[in-house]
Parts: C-alpha cells; sequence; structure tokens
C-alpha cells in the first residue's frame, strides 16, 4: 500500500500541512491499525510532526533554522549554493511514522504533519506507506 502524491511549494523555506492527505489516504487503504510512513524523497526537504494550531509555530521554526543555516556563509563549498537547504534537511529529516489506530492517526491534539520545503519553490513528491498490523 503505497502512495506518490505531488506537492507544489511556493517559497524558498516553507511548512506545508499535509495531515489531510495523509489520513484521508490511511481511510483509504481501510488499515484499522498499524503505521504509515511519511517520506520524503528529496536532498532539501523533509518531513516533521508539529503543531499546526497556531501558524506563529512554523514562522518560528523556519525563522530559527534560517538563523542556525543562513542561505550564504563563507566556508560553503557546494557549487549549487544551497548547502543550507542540505542542513536543514538533514536537521529535520526525511520521514516520520505515525501510528494508526481504529483507522485514525494517532497525533497529540495539536499536532500536524509537514512537508518542509527549504529549497524552493518546486514540485516535490511526497510519498506514504501503510503497514498493516
Amino acid at each position: 500500500m503505497l502512495k506518490k502524491f505531488t506537492i507544489s511549494t511556493n517559497r524558498r523555506d516553507e511548512m506545508i500541512d499535509i495531515t489531510q492527505e495523509v489520513s484521508s489516504y490511511v481511510r483509504e487503504t481501510g488499515v484499522q491499525n498499524g503505521v504509515v510512513y511519511v517520506y520524503c524523497p528529496h536532498t532539501t526537504a523533509g518531513i516533521t510532526i508539529n503543531e499546526n494550531a497556531d501558524p506563529d509555530v512554523k514562522h518560528d521554526m523556519l525563522m530559527r533554522l534560517d538563523e542556525v543555516y543562513p542561505w550564504t556563509h563563507d566556508k560553503y563549498r557546494h557549487a549549487e549554493g544551497n548547502s543550507a537547504s542540505h542542513l536543514k534537511a538533514s536537521t529535520v529529516g526525511t520521514s516520520q511514522p505515525v501510528l494508526i489506530e481504529d483507522g485514525e492517526l494517532i497525533l497529540g491534539t495539536w499536532q500536524g504533519i509537514y512537508f518542509c520545503e527549504f529549497d524552493g519553490p518546486r514540485s516535490r513528491k511526497c510519498v506514504l506507506k501503510v503497514m498493516e498490523g
């Protein structure tokens, strides 16, 4: 049970809430108990789970990542000029497992699943894998 879908990003750094897409796919599979893996097959983007009630959380996370990994730095050597995006993606990670119980995602009250863009705007892929058990 594998699903791939496309995400169009609009800015260089962006967090896009994909919780509904993931939840809809889990319901579509009919799996009642198991896990869904949310995976990003890109080196300059990632997946995270964090608060989805207050948009300031996304702002603060992206702001702080930009402070830690500035877009330009005298010692960056990567020829493409996007070292910061690689560093941010490695920090966030490429995937998140989410438990499924009674056909629903097990997320905290304020949690959402985010696709994190660090080198946009681009057309990106996201992969979901549901495993029963």
